[in-house]
This record gives C-alpha cells, sequence and structure tokens, in this order.
C-alpha cells in the first residue's frame, strides 16, 4: 500500500527519501546545519528537487560544507566553482556560501556551537503544527522573520523569511508534515 505523503512530495524517488528520512527531523548538527542554510539560499527563485538532484554535486564542490574551508575561498576558487555543471553557477550565491561561512564562524566563537543560537529562535525545541492541508503551511512566520532579521545583521545572505522558514522546515525547528501524511504525529 502507498504511503499518503505531504501534497509537495512527488513520484521522485530524491524527493520521497527526502521527505521519509530527512525533512521536519530536528538537526542540531552544526555542520547539517550549514550545508542546509547554504543549500535553501541556493534554492531562491529555483525548486527545491533543482537543489536536491544536484546535493552530491555541492557537497563535493564545496569540501563538504566545511564552513572552515569554504570561509577561506579566494576568487580562483571561486572562478573554479563558476565552471562546475553540477551545481547553480550564479556568482552571487556561491560568493554567499563564502560569507555566510565566515558569519557562521562568528556565530560559533559566540554562541560555543551554531545550534545553540539558531535553535533559540524556536525556543530550544520543534514547533509541531497541525496543518489539515499543504495549503494552510505559510511561507514565513514572525520566527523566521525574526531569525532571518538577526541573520542579516550578522552578515549572512540569501535568508530571508521564506528561506528561512524553508530551512525551518528541513531541520525539524518547525514540524509541517500536514494531517494526511503518515509522518503527521510522529515523533521524528
Amino acid at each position: 500500500m502507498n504511503k499518503k505523503r505531504c501534497k509537495w512530495v512527488t513520484d521522485d524517488p530524491i524527493y520521497i527519501q527526502y521527505h521519509d528520512c530527512e525533512w521536519g527531523r530536528p538537526e542540531y548538527d552544526d555542520q547539517k546545519l550549514f550545508e542546509m542554510l547554504c543549500l535553501e539560499g541556493a534554492q531562491a527563485g529555483l525548486s527545491w528537487i533543482t537543489i536536491l538532484k544536484r546535493r552530491e554535486n555541492y557537497v563535493k564542490a564545496f569540501d563538504q560544507f566545511d564552513p572552515t574551508i569554504i570561509s577561506k575561498y579566494s576568487e580562483k576558487k571561486i572562478t573554479e566553482l563558476m565552471q562546475n555543471k553540477g551545481i547553480i553557477r550564479n556568482r552571487r550565491k556561491i560568493n554567499a556560501f563564502v560569507k555566510n561561512a565566515q558569519s557562521f564562524l562568528e556565530v560559533q566563537k559566540e554562541f560555543g556551537n551554531f545550534h545553540t543560537y539558531i535553535w533559540s529562535f524556536v525556543g530550544g525545541k520543534p514547533m509541531i503544527n497541525h496543518w489539515e492541508a499543504h495549503e494552510d503551511v505559510p511561507a514565513f512566520t514572525k520566527e523566521s522573520e525574526q531569525m532571518s532579521k538577526n541573520l542579516k545583521q550578522r552578515g549572512f545572505q540569501f535568508v530571508g523569511p521564506t528561506i528561512c522558514y524553508a530551512f525551518m522546515q528541513a531541520t525539524g525547528m518547525v514540524n509541517d508534515h500536514t494531517k494526511d501524511c503518515f509522518l503527521y504525529g510522529k515523533k521524528l
């Protein structure tokens, strides 16, 4: 029997795997949080499946999303990345990865880690929502607006309220599995 999933999930195996095993599950690992923040920013103006299908290429191209390495990327490295057909070749987005890595390291220095800082926007634990249908899920919330504003003040780029909300969903800061999804109500 086919499982009922959130409406945004297509029959693409990459989407199904992402939905069933990652989306909405609380993530506290700093490097994974950094990866998701970068990927959500890379998605701006594109569909999420476009990024998911290139995810492995991003991981290789961006040194497994090691912020210490990315923070030191030279103009030569950025030019090389602009030639990489496995990623979205947008100079502003690539430059944002570098700037975000630098800002990320500053946050780690200030708070001892990134997850303490980023999870503070939801009080340190997942917000569990109870949406009837996909159409009920907001594009952003007051929490994502606060996160966006604070991240921007710290120098992060491609972190608008909608991107921040998608990041919050992806990393389980909010659980937006709709009531008709087989994962609704399950402890993730």
